[in-house]
């Protein structure tokens, strides 16, 4: 599903190119809940980033179902892989059932109009994280635990094969936190995709995933 090959991630910006992390292989399947792991400032979220397409590698290469993600169009990589950070989605008076919406935005004509298999994946997916009583709720109603599932509500809404998922239970209790890792370790083994998350949550983590990347201060990383 994933496979990461001599890998160095960082940034560019003009002449200069930052390295933050270098030599990085590994490899992921689908029905698979991943956890990434480190110390702040590692390189977990610029992984994710790369991860995702949205930055470039400084070396080495990512390879989602064997091919190559620099070469994949935009549109090929939204149908792919989708992404769910701790930024809030708000304001505009935007409800639940319009959040879960956009990530058909992949699938949508020139024309952006939701048809039928749209509007039955966008309630298979509020059905499937148990939000289907609140889809005409605003987001600014919501709880922090609500909404990441709306989040992920909306990945699922995507059909990507890959879920990326950075700090996730960043704003949630230790009740809202468990069952966040229990939604997701279900929805990696009924759904098939491979869902990576970067948390701080160690203990609970190891709890409920299939296997963890770790990554750590001097380039070194360990899978298992």
């Amino acid at each position: 599903m994933i496979e990461i090959k001599q890998l160095e991630i960082g940034y560019r910006c003009k002449r200069k190119q930052t390295s933050v992390f270098q030599g990085l292989n590994a490899s992921f399947q689908s029905g698979s809940l991943i956890g990434l792991i480190g110390d702040n400032g590692v390189g977990k979220s610029t992984l994710l980033k790369t991860l995702t397409g949205y930055l470039k590698p400084l070396h080495g290469s990512v390879l989602i179902q064997g091919e190559n993600l620099e070469s994949l169009s935009f549109e090929k990589k939204a149908t792919l892989i989708s992404i769910v950070t701790t930024e809030k989605i708000g304001g505009f008076n935007l409800t639940v059932y319009d959040v879960v919406a956009l990530g058909r935005t992949p699938y949508l004509s020139m024309f952006g109009k939701l048809m039928p298999d749209d509007i039955a994946v966008i309630e298979r997916s509020l059905e499937r994280l148990g939000l289907a009583s609140l889809k005409d709720t605003l987001m600014e109603e919501l709880s922090d635990g609500q909404r990441q599932k709306v989040m992920i509500a909306k990945s699922l809404a995507q059909e990507t094969p890959i879920i990326l998922l950075d700090e996730p239970t960043a704003f949630l209790d230790y009740t809202s936190k468990h069952k966040l890792f229990e939604d997701l370790k279900v929805l990696s083994l009924e759904e098939k995709k491979l869902i990576i998350v970067s948390s701080h949550d160690i203990d609970l983590m190891q709890k409920y995933m299939t296997k963890a990347l770790y990554l750590k201060e001097n380039n070194l990383f360990e899978v298992k």
